[in-house]
């Protein structure tokens, strides 16, 4: 499913006013002025990424992947996050800390963090069903 132009248009007007907020924080920053802490930044950095991957990946997978997973949105969200932590836990645990051959640790948290922000948008019925 490709995004429609209205939203397409919709994203971009709202991703750029984001970049610009962001540009506008980081000129405070430079100019010793009171502004967010380096914990406030990092975590809209790492928001920024995980908004631009939910996006792509929806675009690739559409709503149906979730919303007609067996037993339900919230069940199928719950075995994908359980199949991440279980990847995470067999590859860190038992002080093996195996480097994983197919998608780094951050792509698993990266994954799981938008499985919660989709599990969201399900409850909040913002989700396409």
């Amino acid at each position: 499913m490709k995004e429609s132009d209205a939203f397409k248009n919709y994203w971009d007007q709202k991703h750029n006013s984001y970049k610009q907020q962001k540009e506008a924080i980081y000129e405070l920053l430079d100019m010793n002025t009171a502004g967010p802490s380096d914990i406030e930044i990092n975590a809209y950095d790492v928001v920024d990424e995980l908004i631009d991957l939910l996006v792509s990946k929806h675009n690739d997978y559409g709503p149906k992947n979730i919303s007609d997973s067996p037993g339900g949105a919230i069940n199928g969200l719950r075995v994908r996050m359980h199949d991440k932590l279980a990847r995470i836990n067999n590859l860190f645990d038992n002080n093996k800390h195996t480097e994983p051959e197919h998608e780094a640790f951050e792509d698993s948290f990266k994954d799981m963090a938008n499985y919660a922000i989709i599990g969201i948008l399900v409850l909040r019925g913002k989700w396409e069903s």
